[in-house]
């Protein structure tokens, strides 16, 4: 009898442990979300005051010395020298920041990081759904020697040349070993307002002397091929059409096409390494000349793959 009387009353302490544990959960998950609110309506405050339709650039050592860029169409980031992304540190592709307002994001997005408010959250501005890890990203450069390409690590200097709210100006630093020896690159970026693709004058060095006719390859992510590649060799341009969250993304590269030696659509079961690369060269002073970048499905700029194939056809590279 006793058992019997015991039983309701162990198992009404147990129905109670549970209610009480699962209301300390909602507790926490509530508080975690009032947290962010509250970060997200401090911040939204001082955007306000301070929104700015401009070409930007910053080196952000807040988080694993990334370097930024945008204008009021597309936004950007490298990781730079103390980044932890990968055990090879080969991680000097470009990564897409997905923006939606015209106004200077980079600022806020990582003011909130730093009160743990994700950027991987759209919160009504844009977001980074998209991955780069040791690919190219959109428009990453690597050597490309016996049909294979070697990429270098994180950048390990870099310069802000002019931060003109027209028209922003920067270099990063990148020096790696390949068969072919010690190799220099200076990328010298430039991003204009009303742009989706910035431009690159990449210089090279070999063993400290510039790199003539250097295999260059310049690459853009397919991710495991969830993209659908095409090309123009005609118009200078490759790209990759993708949905990733909710939206289509287009990515791509644009030369002269005097400049294209070859197009070369490479998928990898391998993470990170399926590509649809652009091959060309340097000239005689080690130089190569390109652009790149994208146009987000959401963001109402560019809303079709065959919009984005003639924006890449129609874009006059300088």
């Amino acid at each position: 009898m006793k058992t019997l009387k015991t039983a309701p009353k162990i198992i009404l302490l147990g129905l109670t442990a549970l209610l009480n544990s699962s209301c300390a959960q909602q507790s926490a998950v509530k508080s975690s979300q009032e947290n962010q609110q509250q970060a997200l309506e401090g911040n939204e405050l001082v955007a306000k005051n301070n929104r700015q339709v401009k070409a930007y650039a910053k080196f952000v050592p807040i988080r694993e010395d990334d370097f930024a860029w945008e204008n009021d169409l597309v936004a950007f980031r490298m990781y730079g020298p103390s980044s932890l992304a990968t055990p090879t540190k080969a991680a000097s592709g470009i990564d897409c920041w997905l923006k939606r307002v015209d106004y200077s994001v980079i600022d806020k997005w990582y003011d909130n990081y730093q009160q743990k408010v994700s950027y991987h959250t759209d919160w009504g501005e844009g977001h980074d759904p998209y991955h780069t890890g040791t690919s190219r990203g959109t428009g990453g450069t690597a050597i490309w020697i016996d049909d294979m390409p070697y990429p270098a690590g994180t950048f390990i200097a870099s310069r802000i040349i002019d931060n003109n709210p027209e028209k922003v100006v920067f270099e990063l630093d990148y020096i790696w070993q390949t068969k072919l020896g010690e190799i220099s690159e200076t990328k010298h970026i430039s991003l204009a307002l009303g742009s989706q693709l910035f431009e690159v004058t990449s210089s090279f060095l070999l063993n400290g002397q510039p790199a003539k006719n250097l295999s260059i390859a310049i690459g853009v992510a397919t991710h495991d091929e969830a993209a659908k590649v095409s090309r123009d060799k005609n118009s200078g341009w490759i790209a990759a059409w993708e949905y990733i969250k909710g939206y289509h993304l287009g990515t791509g590269v644009v030369v002269k096409p005097e400049d294209i030696d070859s197009i070369v659509h490479r998928p990898s079961t391998k993470k990170d390494e399926s590509h649809i690369w652009l091959i060309s060269h340097t000239n005689e002073n080690g130089k190569l000349h390109y652009a790149a970048g994208y146009g987000w499905e959401r963001a109402k700029q560019i809303t079709s793959l065959q919009q984005w194939q003639q924006y890449l056809t129609n874009y006059s590279i300088n």
